[in-house]
């Protein structure tokens, strides 16, 4: 096991514990949840083998559905954001080219690193209000709680990143 596997079993392990622990119980305004364990998600890095990490990530949502008790909505929509990583990269950065065995959240412009994570944030809120409501009469609640809960969560997830981790 090298070095980048286990920084990336204690990121994943430490941000469920973060997730479940803390940010379950943090309630602003008595509705939003800052749902920060998807940072997991930005930081792992880009290899060949995508199966391995679609399996990951669902198995991520999946344990903060346990621990929660959400029955699966977070492991869709990690699951969802996880297979859709790599095309919302390109078109954030707008190349087809990159080097992806090299890249790291801090090297990407910091407008374009907010870019791709409030896109994939607000997809995966999104897909847990619509999972959640699970129906159209409550549209304007999921849109609401999808914006203020991903401004907060995108909030909490460039601070962790900008502090926690190292620039290359």
């Amino acid at each position: 096991m090298n070095n980048l596997t286990l920084i990336n079993i204690f990121r994943f392990i430490g941000l469920v514990l973060l997730q479940v622990v803390v940010f379950n119980h943090i309630n602003l305004f008595g509705f939003i949840n800052p749902l920060i364990y998807i940072a997991w998600i930005f930081l792992y890095p880009f290899r060949k083998n995508i199966s391995l990490f679609l399996i990951v990530s669902f198995a991520l949502g999946l344990c903060v559905d346990f621990f929660s008790d959400s029955g699966g909505i977070n492991a869709a929509a990690t699951l969802l954001i996880a297979y859709i990583r790599y095309p919302i990269l390109k078109i954030v950065l707008k190349r087809s080219d990159i080097d992806f065995l090299l890249f790291n959240i801090r090297t990407v412009p910091f407008g374009k690193a907010i870019a791709f994570i409030s896109v994939l944030t607000i997809i995966h809120h999104f897909t847990i209000f619509s999972f959640a409501y699970f129906s159209f009469n409550n549209f304007l609640s999921i849109v609401s709680n999808t914006l203020l809960t991903s401004f907060f969560t995108v909030l909490i997830i460039i601070l962790g990143i900008l502090l926690l981790t190292k620039k290359k």
